[in-house]
């Protein structure tokens, strides 16, 4: 049988490198080994997909995906069920970076193809990942590069690409790069354009797609940062990928993302990182392997660093939602509901799919206000207190069959069964005392699982569980 200590450094790995786990999974796993769990999370293709065809013929709309709210509803069951949690958090990952948003995008679907390929190259090289960008029809669109042309650039998606995709506005007091390199970046990429999508009527919608164009295509020498050539947007990314601040852009959104909450992005010109020896080692990685994202990710979470961060994170909306459904094992097949769901992540202010600007949406302490935080309490309460979900009642029938009995034993064993959480000594107490007036409960009568339910809700009240 796994330790305590097993199970939850277990379930740290599983809230940050996927959405959570029920505590049998979390056996299981622990059961398994650490560094074997890592090692299947960074193969995500050794386990199936979802299977469209069923679920296309519960959600008639999810053929084509024209609207945001399809797509969200979407990618809100992917997160869900899951049999590739990391692949799933990883576009989560650069959905939040590399950023297009529905407020200016042909249709929703061209979003949810982007993510598609954060699914297939998100753990891939980050050259190739930038290159498969550069060519998507959402990005191309959404930062004007269909608008830039040979003698008459817009320098939109030039400047996105070095300042908030690829090196940052500058690191360790210095500037990464110059605005005639935005320029000469913007030269280098006209010619990159898209295809019209074709109308959706009568046969349904053709997608817009990438294409070159040689005629409208800067055929001169460029000069970016410090190398000259005829260089063309390819050219550009090699160069990027290169560069010592592209390895410090990847390895501070990386830690900042999976290991602990750091300043916003535009500080980090001038803030030196919150661990600059995990940087180092995750840029050391990042040039050791190519650029190569699952070798850095395979380092994060092997280390010191990573497992000694347990709660350093504020969950994302996307996370509590997600996190507490895939807890008490609801829509774990396709059933009315998953609209409303999917709006519950917006109404605690992260729009998936259609996130504010090009910068994304800031995180860590701004995820939460007087407002989102009801929000949050709310939505986890209401789930962990139903004891009709499946996952609610393996809890109860969990402390039921091992018999815990007390308040002290209930409250601890409660924490342990939604991921291992530890509550401040004051916190503890409180809910202990609640928990007294149950504590007499018999194992199996409504009175417990009623008691049980109620310590869930006190516990994802409680301000342990905004943390990741």
């Amino acid at each position: 049988m796994p330790t305590n200590q097993e199970i939850a450094q277990m379930a740290h790995l599983m809230r940050r490198a996927g959405f959570g786990a029920t505590y049998a999974e979390l056996e299981q796993r622990a059961a398994q080994g650490y560094e074997a769990t890592v090692e299947d999370l960074l193969n995500p293709t050794a386990q199936p997909d979802l299977e469209m065809d069923i679920l296309e013929r519960h959600f008639v709309d999810w053929k084509e995906m024209n609207a945001l709210e399809v797509n969200q509803a979407y990618l809100t069951y992917r997160m869900i069920n899951t049999r590739r949690p990391l692949q799933e958090k990883v576009a989560l990952f650069w959905h939040g970076i590399l950023c297009t948003g529905n407020s200016k995008c042909e249709h929703g679907r061209q979003i949810q193809l982007q993510l598609d390929m954060f699914r297939e190259m998100g753990m891939g090289n980050f050259d190739a990942l930038l290159k498969g960008l550069s060519r998507d029809p959402a990005m191309v669109f959404y930062l004007d590069n269909c608008m830039s042309h040979k003698g008459s650039i817009n320098e939109n998606w030039g400047r996105e690409l070095l300042e908030l995709f690829s090196l940052g506005v500058g690191m360790d007091g210095q500037a990464n790069y110059s605005e005639d390199d935005v320029k000469e970046a913007a030269r280098a990429f006209t010619g990159w354009t898209i295809t019209n999508a074709v109308p959706r009527y009568p046969y349904g919608r053709y997608e817009a797609n990438f294409i070159y164009n040689p005629y409208d295509h800067d055929e001169e020498d460029k000069t970016f940062l410090g190398e000259t050539g005829n260089f063309n947007g390819d050219d550009i990314v090699d160069i990027i990928a290169r560069q010592p601040s592209a390895a410090r852009f990847v390895s501070r959104h990386l830690y900042n993302f999976f290991v602990a909450d750091e300043v916003q992005v535009p500080a980090w010109q001038n803030t030196p990182p919150r661990d600059p020896e995990a940087i180092a080692l995750l840029e050391q990685a990042y040039f050791d392997s190519g650029y190569n994202l699952t070798a850095m990710l395979r380092v994060l979470f092997n280390s010191d660093f990573f497992k000694n961060a347990r709660f350093e994170k504020v969950k994302s909306p996307t996370e509590v939602v997600i996190g507490t459904m895939r807890l008490v094992q609801d829509f774990t097949s396709p059933k009315l509901g998953l609209q409303p769901l999917a709006n519950t992540i917006r109404y605690m202010g992260q729009d998936l799919m259609n996130p504010p600007t090009v910068e994304g949406w800031h995180t860590g302490a701004e995820w939460i206000d007087s407002g989102t935080l009801v929000e949050r309490i709310n939505f986890a309460a209401d789930q962990v207190g139903n004891t009709s979900l499946p996952g609610v009642r393996d809890i109860v029938s969990r402390l039921g069959s091992e018999e815990v009995a007390g308040a002290e034993g209930i409250v601890d064993r409660c924490l342990e069964m939604v991921g291992a959480y530890e509550l401040a000594p004051e916190t503890r107490d409180q809910l202990v005392a609640y928990a007294s007036n149950a504590g007499s409960a018999v194992p199996g009568s409504p009175e417990y699982s009623e008691a049980i339910a109620q310590t869930l809700q006190l516990i994802v009240s409680t301000q342990e569980y905004q943390f990741a």
